[in-house]
Order: C-alpha cells, then sequence, then structure tokens
C-alpha cells in the first residue's frame, strides 16, 4: 500500500530513484528535489581522511541524491544532506560498512543560481599566436524552464569536433556550472555551443577542458545569475491568545502568510518560510505558545534571495570575490 515501507533484498544494482515492476503505461517522471543542506565531515583520526572521502563517494555512487566533493584543506568533505536526521544514518554506515569514524560540522542552507538574461562569449586559436590554448570555444548561457536543471547543445555543425573535444566540452560545462558567480551550483540553465575548432597537430582534450571554465563563467557573467534559497511550506496550528506573539515571530523569520483558518479556541496559519529560518522558529514555538502549538514543514521548492546573497567558497578554497572575478574572467585568455 501506499506509504508502507518494504525492505528489499537481491537487487544489488538498484539505485535510487531506479522504478520498480510495471510502469503501468504512466508518464511521470520520478523527481526529487534538490537537498537544501550541506555539512562538512571529517575523520575523527586525521589519517583517515583519504579513506573517509572515498567512503562518501562510494556512498554517493550508490544513492545518487547524495552529492560530495572534497575540500581544499584535504582534511574533509563536503556533503549534501535533506535533514539532520542523515548525518546519524551516514556516520552510522561509515562506522559498519567502512570501519571509519566521522565527525560533521554544523548544516548550511545550500543556495542556487539562475541565470538573469542571455550572455555569449567566445575565445578562439590565433592565427599568428598569442593564444593560451589550441582550442577555439564558443558558448550561449541562457535561463532554462523551471526544474530543468542544466541542458546543454550544440548549435554548431555536427561533427565538427572529435568526440573526445566535444565530450570535454560539455563534462566540463556541467562540472563549472557547480559554482556561479556567487560560488552556489547553476540550475534552470541552457547552453549552447555556438562555436568550435581545433587544430588537427596541436589541439589535445586538454585545451577544451582548460578553456571552457573561462569561456562559459565569462558568458555567465555576461547573463547575470540571482540567488533562490529553498523554502518550506508550512502549517501551524496555535491557541488563538498566542497568535499575535506567533505571527510576529513568522514575519521577523521571514515567512510568508498564505492563508489563516480561526475556530472559537485554535488558529491555523499557512504558509512558507526560508528552509534556513525553519530551526530557529521551531525553538521558539514551544515559549510562545506555552508547548501547545502544532508545527509542520515540508520541501517547497525556492524563491528570490532576500537581500544581498552570501558568496559561497569556490572549490579551491579561495573566497570569491565577485567584482575580481568578473575582472578575471573578462581577460583572462588574452593579454
Amino acid at each position: 500500500m501506499a506509504g508502507d515501507i518494504a525492505k528489499v533484498r537481491g537487487l544489488p544494482r538498484v539505485r535510487v530513484g531506479d522504478r520498480l515492476g510495471d510502469e503501468g503505461g504512466t508518464d511521470r517522471v520520478p523527481y526529487f528535489a534538490p537537498p537544501t543542506l550541506e555539512t562538512v565531515v571529517r575523520p575523527v583520526r586525521p589519517g583517515d581522511a583519504a579513506r573517509l572521502h572515498a567512503a562518501l563517494a562510494a556512498l554517493a555512487d550508490q544513492d545518487p541524491l547524495i552529492g560530495t566533493r572534497a575540500l581544499p584543506d584535504g582534511g574533509g568533505t563536503s556533503v549534501l544532506l535533506y535533514g539532520e536526521v542523515q548525518k546519524e544514518i551516514i556516520a552510522a554506515t561509515l562506522a559498519e560498512e567502512f570501519g571509519v569514524e566521522a565527525l560533521f560540522e554544523p548544516s548550511s542552507t545550500v543556495l542556487r543560481e539562475r541565470p538573469v538574461g542571455t550572455g555569449e562569449a567566445s575565445e578562439a586559436i590565433e592565427r599568428h599566436g598569442g593564444h593560451a590554448f589550441w582550442a577555439t570555444v564558443g558558448l550561449r548561457v541562457e535561463p532554462g524552464s523551471p526544474g530543468s536543471g542544466t541542458v546543454f547543445r550544440r548549435d554548431t555543425e555536427l561533427g565538427a569536433l572529435p568526440h573526445a573535444f566535444d565530450r570535454a566540452v560539455e563534462e566540463t560545462v556541467h562540472r563549472t556550472l557547480g559554482q556561479g558567480l556567487y560560488g552556489w551550483p547553476v540550475t534552470d540553465c541552457v547552453v549552447s555551443l555556438t562555436r568550435s575548432g581545433f587544430s588537427s597537430v596541436m589541439s589535445v582534450a586538454a585545451d577544451f577542458r582548460n578553456l571552457t571554465p573561462l569561456v562559459l563563467m565569462a558568458a555567465l557573467a555576461r547573463a547575470g545569475t540571482r540567488v533562490y534559497e529553498p523554502c518550506h511550506e508550512y502549517e501551524l496550528e496555535v491557541p488563538l491568545n498566542a497568535l499575535g506573539a506567533v505571527t510576529g515571530a513568522l514575519v521577523t523569520a521571514g515567512a510568508q502568510l498564505l492563508d489563516t483558518r480561526v475556530s472559537p479556541t485554535v488558529c491555523v496559519v499557512l504558509g512558507t518560510i526560508p528552509a534556513r529560518n525553519v530551526p530557529s522558529l521551531e525553538q521558539r514555538l514551544p515559549g510562545l505558545t506555552r508547548g501547545e502549538s502544532v508545527w509542520w514543514s515540508s520541501n517547497a521548492g525556492d524563491r528570490l534571495y532576500a537581500g544581498a546573497p552570501p558568496l559561497r567558497e569556490r572549490a579551491d578554497g579561495n573566497p570569491l570575490n565577485r567584482a575580481e572575478y568578473l575582472r578575471y574572467v573578462a581577460g583572462v585568455v588574452r593579454g
């Protein structure tokens, strides 16, 4: 029955998102909302750093909803989460299956960037020298439909690049968009290859892997991005005499009040709230309602970040200075 929990054995290659049984002719595509939390995992014993990262990478291979990235300090790994309970599950799995004890730092909210407009950039092999890479790459960045993720297209002639070079461009585009202008993952974005070229004698795939991020970030800078934060939809039941205090707390937490249902003794408030403010509000509710509140919330997509968005640390360990970075990508190849 729907909602029941079952344990299935004997299917070692099954991954999260796979469908079991007859699809029944449905055209629905399974959808999992992206994780909204990020934590840093470090080994209890410093010498286990490599084993810890390998174990987390193995878990990510088993479950595509677990995202990992090694941090530049070499001692920790960033892991994407859906909730605090997942920390306990991962910690237990690491200890039991891999023999690695791990410590988890406090979680932070994962934001996302979306392009605002359309931007293009290109770099070509210079006929008389002066180029940094033996490659020609032109890219256009534009907004995609909501929920589409990152889409890569080719406006160039089919077969214009050897397969290895073409794959190098596509793979590098997806990897580079893991961190946008503010350092957050870029989503709902269409990237089109508008120009390509190579030298049959000098070009190698590394030329395209090294040049593509520079062209892509220059195009993204011209398109511009906005930062969005994950939100929860909530339903809150409180005593009627505590409604004023609770409403004030909701507004302070950045919540939107979409509907209110009042009865003689209780009131039910419905709306949305930034995911980053949910834990602090949950801690305040018992004091505001004398322990008589009922709170429920679930993921509800995202919305434009209110105020100046925070800058996320780049993969190279340096804080992202947006002004300096845009000047860098504007002229990194030539000059």
